[in-house]
């Protein structure tokens, strides 16, 4: 009986239905010719004894919720630590570190890089896995060949040649065969960011993208067996197949070029997979699909944080999910053919070299924190807002560009467009929300939301432009009806909030960096690699978000605590979700928030800085250098 009495509510109602269990059988074998009797009773008692089940299991307290934030975070922090403790602090551990990770010697110039490097106080000197995948596939190439490649593509619309000769860097028009002032703004960025070290290196060109997105998709086929890539000494036109429309004009799409980089095993280049949209995965974030999220105790699709941003998800395994992104209809068209291109930014598949953003290094009003235009920017812009004083909510305000319309009809399902409408979604849909109860305590519990309510409490996104509505189904009323607009603000505006959402737009985010150096906490969603995605650590310096924001609502709740609507929602089940017997502990939770933005702000200070941007120049003009020379062993550093 005491053993009986130590039992947990759920153990005691187990342990009765096994009595009577074991005591229907009994009865069974000592009474067997009342079988048909027994066969009535046990179908009665069987019914008792579920619904007492149940009603146990309903009564019996439920496990506490394991919060997943706490550790992501603690992991970030323990991650970024380790990597920066390991970069090398000599010249010689940064040369066997090369010739570890690479399997072979650095670039000629590599010594007085690594001066140049550390005179500026440079943190990340060893992470350049992305730089060498960028030009590893060029290996294949001649320098001649790649000389005369970045000639070529010159030739192509929307591309400009920055020309470094005799020590000084020229803009060059290919077509016209002379210098060009009109040559766009990513080329003049470029250059100027080449002047501190110009001057050491040698003549070479580099094919510069004056587009926001990658260019560069080469069919599966051609990146595996090299025979097949098009003989160039008869001229790019002979490559492509005929003279370069810069538009698709209804003649394939990006998304048909993109297939054709994936292995002929994968989902995308099977037909039917590859345009059937699966409309119950589509709604699960793209993160936990690819198995970077975090699940805990609450089996639900808001409650899944992924644990980094998706530059690096598979579309060829997951064709369903290109048709939430935009940058798979843009209207201009990709090169199918390995040529030279140097771009801001990529998604996973694209063939691009990465090179930081002009955006980044010049500042302008619409992009830069602490704009000055007498001076460089300040240090605290003059919008800024102490912590104490930022609205709680989440914030953003922009156009409604976000893809192109090749082929038309998907513009409701691009990455902005789906953000503001879930924002602006005033229906009955429920969010099953996480929250802590006590607030300030480590005792979570979740409880259903009306998404409208949470809407009108946390979240302040709306569009201020309406760019290509008429491509919208509905026209520009129904754009209007389906999203909030608001009026354009400065940039400066970001500054009164605590969360500032940072989206992809017809390419990457040019907002990024200043939103980094503000004194908010930057929250970011992407499928775009840059130049500097290796050296910053989600859940360390900025929140990630996955693609379809379901865990918005409950990446609030966390930091933030409950709102009204949500305390009003578990009020109502209060006592179905309440953890009997389990001690809480203290959480300053906005003290963690706040502790992401400094992060962020501090990181762009010292590993963010136009000087690292130089740094991260110098370091692949070296390696470019090499790989157009006609003798690569001795444009090698043999130190």
């Amino acid at each position: 009986m005491r053993q009986f009495k130590s039992l947990s509510p759920r153990g005691r109602v187990a342990a009765v239905a096994g009595g009577f269990v074991a005591l229907i059988v009994l009865l069974h074998v000592l009474f067997p010719s009342s079988l048909s009797t027994t066969r009535r009773w046990t179908t009665a008692s069987s019914s008792v004894l579920r619904s007492t089940f149940l009603r146990g299991k309903a009564n019996a307290p439920h496990p506490p919720i394991q919060h997943p934030i706490p550790k992501l975070m603690a992991d970030a922090q323990e991650a970024f630590e380790r990597k920066v403790k390991s970069q090398s602090k000599t010249l010689r551990e940064a040369v066997a570190e090369y010739r570890r990770r690479y399997k072979r010697d650095p670039p000629k110039g590599f010594d007085d890089w690594w001066e140049f490097a550390k005179e500026h106080k440079a943190i990340m000197v060893d992470e350049y896995d992305q730089l060498v995948n960028d030009l590893e596939p060029f290996w294949r190439f001649t320098g001649a060949e790649i000389r005369q490649r970045c000639i070529d593509v010159g030739y192509l619309p929307s591309v400009d040649l920055v020309r470094i000769e005799n020590g000084t860097t020229r803009l060059i028009d290919v077509s016209k065969g002379f210098v060009d002032s009109e040559v766009g703004a990513r080329a003049v960025g470029f250059s100027t960011m080449l002047a501190k070290f110009q001057n050491k290196l040698p003549n070479m060109d580099f094919p510069i993208n004056e587009k926001a997105e990658g260019r560069i998709l080469v069919p599966w086929e051609e990146q595996r067996y090299h025979n097949l890539t098009a003989d160039t000494s008869k001229g790019i036109k002979h490559v492509l197949g005929g003279d370069f429309i810069p538009d698709w004009r209804a003649d394939g799409s990006v998304w048909e070029a993109y297939r054709r980089t994936c292995d002929p095993t994968s989902q995308a280049r099977r037909l039917f997979s590859s345009l059937h949209a699966h409309l119950k995965e589509s709604q699960v974030p793209i993160s936990r699909l690819a198995k970077a999220g975090v699940s805990t105790d609450v089996v639900d699709d808001d409650f899944i944080f992924a644990k980094d941003v998706d530059d690096k998800f598979d579309f060829c395994d997951r064709p369903w999910a290109h048709y939430n992104q935009g940058h798979f209809f843009s209207d201009w068209r990709t090169i199918h053919a390995l040529y030279p291109m140097f771009s801001p930014a990529k998604g996973s598949g694209f063939g691009d070299i990465l090179i930081p953003s002009h955006y980044y290094y010049f500042p302008t009003k619409l992009y830069a924190y602490g704009w000055w235009w007498l001076h460089e920017p300040k240090d605290v812009d003059d919008m800024e807002v102490p912590w104490e004083e930022k609205s709680d909510d989440i914030f953003w305000r922009g156009a409604t560009t976000g893809g192109g319309s090749s082929p038309p009809g998907y513009l409701p399902q691009y990455q902005r467009h789906r953000l503001i409408k879930m924002a602006s979604d005033h229906s009955n849909t429920n969010k099953t929300i996480v929250f802590a109860d006590p607030p300030g305590t480590d005792n979570f519990i979740s409880a259903p939301v009306p998404l409208a309510e949470l809407n009108k409490e946390i979240m302040d996104v709306a569009f201020t432009r309406a760019v290509g509505c008429v491509q919208y189904p509905g026209g520009c009323d129904r754009m209007r009806k389906d999203h909030r607009f608001a009026d354009a603000v400065p940039l400066g505006e970001n500054w009164s909030h605590k969360y500032l959402i940072d989206l992809d737009g017809m390419g990457y985010s040019a907002r990024f960096p200043a939103l980094l150096k503000s004194k908010s906490a930057v929250m970011k969603t992407t499928v775009y690699t840059e130049y500097m995605s290796e050296w910053i650590q989600p859940w360390l310096h900025y929140i990630p978000v996955s693609q379809a924001y379901n865990e918005i609502y409950n990446i609030y709740a966390y930091f933030s605590g409950a709102t009204p609507s949500m305390l009003n929602a578990a009020n109502a089940t209060r006592d179905q979700f309440q953890s009997a017997g389990h001690h809480t502990h203290k959480l300053d939770t906005d003290a963690e928030l706040r502790k992401i933005a400094e992060a962020g702000r501090e990181w762009m200070f010292k590993i963010g800085r136009k000087l690292d941007m130089e740094i991260y120049l110098y370091r692949l003009c070296l390696e470019w250098a090499r790989l157009n020379a006609d003798d690569r062993e001795a444009m090698s550093y043999k130190g």
